[in-house]
Order: structure tokens, then sequence, then C-alpha cells
């Protein structure tokens, strides 16, 4: 009996599927335990070898990567399977279409890295870290301060609930998700009115082109406008940008409006785009106005980013481990005490609306 990961690798490329089983297999954690050229290969083989997760390429022939997934998830819901496609807009598409259809994540290929030794290392830093994260979960434990349960109901209406303490009004709502975001934020976003009343700024964890397409879906499904931020951009009420993949995204004053500034500054968390980039400057303009949320996401980024918006006297609310694809970054705001409420996917929009609602009314 052993407790390594059991991966099976699908991609029509022998090249890429020597490469990624090389990568995979020198990792103590991980057995590959098959390879498949296709699709239709590949359903043959999970029924025979039972792995533990597939890596998917997308564009195969015979079957590709979605046709293969909407047969998998019929037969084999629980299953870990993560997407495998090319940097390019067509991929990228094909990409959140399959998160839509039940992928857990996606990596994308290597390209123009220079050469092997350089894409094998982006596989290792890319690819073996999802991989572990959806089975190697260190235990996190919850704030010794209380937390809500995720059984008591939140209200999105403005009506208060008793406190000891009046709060600072809520004038810019700032995201920070990761691994499961997408489906995440699809879910969310769209539970928010036309007229909420502050500007919204998002770090979704994705490449180039992920982002511009992960936020035209957001805008065409919601009540309030979404759209990849751009420098220059003014902060809105009821607006919100996405930070665009490849740059990180701060907040600066013009002034009597605040614009978003990009850069390229050294990745942090290994992200760029970096939650603790964007928390740090929404501190340094909002402070105490700011209300945080972490959602499902792998690692931490966005911790510390919390502890600056702890000590402006911000508010923190954080994804429910019950509820996130990952527990990672949540789960690091949960275990440093930062989290006001711990809180389920299907009511953070709710939890959002009247965290923002209530300041602007008083509270009882």
């Amino acid at each position: 009996m052993t407790d390594k990961i059991r991966v099976l690798v699908v991609d029509d490329s022998v090249v890429i599927r020597r490469m990624v089983s090389d990568v995979l297999a020198s990792d103590p954690a991980i057995e590959v335990i098959g390879v498949a050229a296709n699709g239709s290969i590949a359903l043959d083989k999970i029924a025979q070898l039972k792995p533990d997760l597939i890596t998917l390429d997308i564009e195969m022939p015979v079957m590709d990567g979605l046709q293969t997934l909407k047969e998998l998830r019929k037969l084999y819901p629980r299953l870990k399977v993560i997407m495998f496609s090319t940097l390019t807009e067509r991929g990228a598409r094909a990409s959140l279409d399959a998160l839509s259809l039940g992928a857990n994540d996606y990596v994308t290929k290597p390209a123009n890295v220079g050469s092997v030794a350089a894409a094998q290392q982006c596989l290792r830093d890319e690819l073996v870290p999802k991989i572990k994260c959806f089975f190697h979960r260190a235990p996190v434990q919850l704030p010794k301060a209380p937390v809500v349960s995720p059984a008591k109901p939140v209200v999105a209406s403005p009506a208060p609930r008793p406190v000891t303490t009046a709060r600072q009004r809520i004038d810019v709502v700032a995201i920070g998700i990761s691994t499961g975001g997408p489906n995440a934020l699809i879910e969310m976003i769209p539970t928010l009115p036309k007229d909420f009343p502050v500007p919204i700024v998002i770090v979704q964890h994705m490449p180039e082109m992920f982002t511009k397409l992960l936020a035209d879906r957001l805008d065409q499904k919601s009540a309030i406008q979404v759209r990849e931020a751009a420098a220059g951009d003014k902060l809105q009420p009821g607006l919100a940008l996405v930070a665009p993949g490849g740059f990180h995204m701060a907040l600066v004053r013009k002034g009597a409006s605040v614009e978003v500034a990009l850069n390229k500054d050294a990745p942090e968390n290994s992200c760029r785009p970096a939650v603790d980039v964007l928390f740090r400057s929404v501190v340094d303009i909002y402070g105490a106005n700011t209300l945080a949320v972490i959602m499902t996401g792998m690692g931490q980024d966005g911790m510390l980013g919390c502890h600056k918006v702890k000590e402006a006297a911000g508010q923190i609310i954080a994804q429910d481990k019950e509820s996130s694809v990952v527990w990672g970054m949540p789960g690091a705001v949960a275990q440093a005490g930062l989290a006001e409420e711990l809180i389920p996917l299907n009511r953070i929009g709710a939890e959002i609306v009247r965290r923002v609602q209530t300041a602007r009314i008083g509270r009882v």
C-alpha cells in the first residue's frame, strides 16, 4: 500500500507526455501510473488504473479534453482533474469552460521559456504544487476568537445585527482568491445588486488573457459592471476591477479620485498579481473603511495584507473550509486570527452587502 498520489497523464504529444511524466515521477510524493494519448484511451485506463488525479490536455484527437471531462464527471465525480492548456486565447477559453464543467484546476503549458530544463522547472513550480494541494493539506486551527457558524443565517438586507461597538463605513471591497476562484466568483459576484454602493477590486491568480476572459464572463452574468483593470481606471461604485494576469495591481490617489496603477515588480508569494500588493495599497488609501474578503486558494497570499487591514481597523471575512476548493489562503487568515467570520460561498455575497449597507444606515 502506497500513500503516493497516483497520476494518469493524458496528452496527445509524446514529448509533453514524457516531460510531464518525468517531472512528476521525480517527486517522491507522486507516482505516474500511466499515460494516454486521447480521452477515449484515458477513460479506459481510469477504469483499470484508478488514479487519484489526471492531467488532461485540452486539444487532442478522437476525444478532446472537454469531451473527456464531460464523460469523466458522469462516471467519476470526485476524481481530481487538472487541465493542461496552451497560453492562448483559445486555450484560456477552453480552460474556463473546463472549470465550469468540473475540472479542479488548470496549468498552462510552458512556452517560450528557452530550454527543456526551463520548461521542466515551470512544471515543477506550477503543476506539482497544485497536485499536492488536493491531497496534502496541513491542518489549520481556527482562531480563538469566536466565528460565525455556517449554520447561522446571514441576511443581505439593511436590518442591522446587535453589536456593542460602532464600525467604520465601508468604502471599498478588496477580494483575494486563487484555486477554485473562477467558479467561486461566478457564483458570488452575480449576487451583488446593480446599485452596489462601493467599488470592488479583485486579485484572482491567473495568467494573462485568462483574467480578461474571466472578467468578461463575470460581467455577462452580473448586475454590476466587471472588467479587467487597466492603468488609470478610476474606482467607481458598482464597478468590479480584476487585476490583469502578469501585473501587480495597486491603487493610487489622484486628486479626488482613486485610480489603478499596474506594475511588473517581482512576484510576491510566487504570484503576480499578488493579493498582498493590492491590500497594502487599499489600506494606504481607505484605512479602516476597507472590507477585505479572502476566498478559496492555495498558499497564503493575502495573509500579510490582512494584517495591514487589521492594523488599520478594517474588516476581514474569509470563506469557510467546507465550501473552499482549497482552504490555503482563507485558512492562513483564519489561523492568524484575522478573520472576523468564516462564511460559506453561497452566503459571502449577502454578507458583503450586509456589511456595506449596515455602515451606511447606522447600527443598533
